[in-house]
């Protein structure tokens, strides 16, 4: 399958995706989705990723064969360049596990009435701002343009709130430039990201690693601030499965499961090997990206010089990088929806503003899952998780 490469959406752009993501639930696709549901654990794990390091578990389950070892089949992984295109091709049925930016979730299932649920976490933390080498902070990004990977994203949320704190107006206009008070926020598909910064059309962007890590490399941008620095362990990426294979295939979603969760414990003990496998120079062909920018998010290099920055002003966090737990927490499911709320989008966001957070924590959610797969490895201590499995989200911008 071949994926055309996705530009700038402004707001029509985006609703135009939106609506041929629509297009693509035909009764077709709807059929294929109920068979593909009664097929058992014969049903073939088809994996839909961008090549970003959030997708490191999905991708680690299936370079190390735990799909197999769950008795499942595999396809191999079928690699994405936007999220517009993957939500399009979950949607469609062409693929049945996706990790998908958490607030996307939200548009997915309230505001087009899709079914699907999170069955898990992908990952915590992995992202960053990256602004242009010669400015010295958030304050100096006023008049200029930062691009986010989709409005429904951690990355605007986090964004917005680092620009009120700095007293900066933000608008989502798709034409015009930004006035010299206010920051033009632009959407922009992950792999555009680093060309737009180097040739400055952008002046910074927020989005998953390893985009962040490649730009401070080449020399192109600097980190000014890591998201889970923002948002302490927080879940930019989940995992999403349809609906249809909870209720009708549900030993299928636990051995899926299984597999990504063992996925996640091999790959905190493995770190400099997941960036080895995930990396280009391994020839598995998961994604573009050099072993050495990887790894470099994968093993945090360079964690005082970032404290000394203020890229990390938490550092008794002591906050991975990017970290692996597979828990989906009711508390932070009901603060993305208060904060969500709280944050500008673009397009018909009606939905948005009558979910109810805790509604949304236990009928979004399904984490009986993850529960069941923690047991089988030895209960939440093997993340280092608190036994009772609740926690309180901690904010600080």
């Amino acid at each position: 399958m071949t994926h055309r490469p996705e530009n700038t959406l402004g707001r029509r752009r985006f609703l135009k995706t939106s609506a041929a993501a629509l297009a693509a639930f035909t009764p077709f696709n709807i059929l294929r989705a109920q068979s593909a549901a009664s097929t058992g654990v014969n049903t073939p794990v088809r994996v839909g990723y961008l090549p970003i390091t959030d997708s490191a578990p999905l991708l680690i389950a299936h370079a190390r064969g735990l799909y197999e070892a769950e008795g499942l089949t595999a396809e191999r992984p079928a690699l994405f360049r936007s999220w517009a295109q993957i939500v399009e091709a979950f949607v469609a049925g062409q693929v049945n596990v996706v990790h998908l930016l958490s607030p996307i979730t939200l548009t997915l299932r309230y505001g087009r009435a899709f079914p699907a649920k999170v069955v898990a976490w992908n990952h915590t933390n992995g992202s960053a701002l990256t602004i242009l080498p010669e400015l010295a902070g958030v304050h100096d990004l006023a008049g200029r343009t930062v691009a986010v990977p989709s409005w429904y994203s951690i990355h605007n949320v986090v964004v917005q709130e680092l620009l009120r704190k700095e007293g900066l107006r933000y608008s989502l206009k798709p034409d015009g430039t930004a006035a010299s008070d206010e920051v033009k926020l632009v959407t922009l598909a992950p792999s555009d990201m680093i060309s737009a910064l180097a040739n400055k059309s952008i002046g910074g962007f927020i989005v998953a690693e390893p985009f962040n890590a490649s730009a401070e490399i080449k020399g192109i941008g600097k980190i000014a601030r890591f998201t889970g620095d923002v948002w302490e362990n927080h879940a930019c990426c989940v995992v999403l499965v349809r609906e249809d294979a909870i209720v009708e295939n549900r030993e299928w979603v636990q051995r899926v499961t299984n597999a990504v969760v063992k996925a996640q414990q091999w790959s905190n003990a493995n770190r400099p090997e997941v960036a080895r496998i995930l990396s280009r120079e391994s020839g598995l062909g998961y994604t573009p990206h050099p072993e050495a920018v990887v790894d470099r998010v994968l093993t945090e290099s360079g964690k005082e010089a970032y404290v000394a920055s203020g890229a990390i002003r938490h550092p008794e966090w002591h906050d991975p990088r990017i970290g692996f737990q597979p828990y989906p927490y009711a508390s932070y499911t009901e603060e993305l929806v208060r904060r969500v709320q709280g944050t500008q989008v673009a397009g018909d966001r009606a939905f948005l503003d009558k979910l109810d957070p805790a509604f949304v924590s236990r009928d979004l959610v399904d984490d009986s899952f993850v529960r069941t797969a923690l047991r089988e490895i030895g209960g939440p201590s093997a993340f280092s998780l608190d036994p009772a499995l609740t926690r309180t989200e901690r904010i600080a911008v």
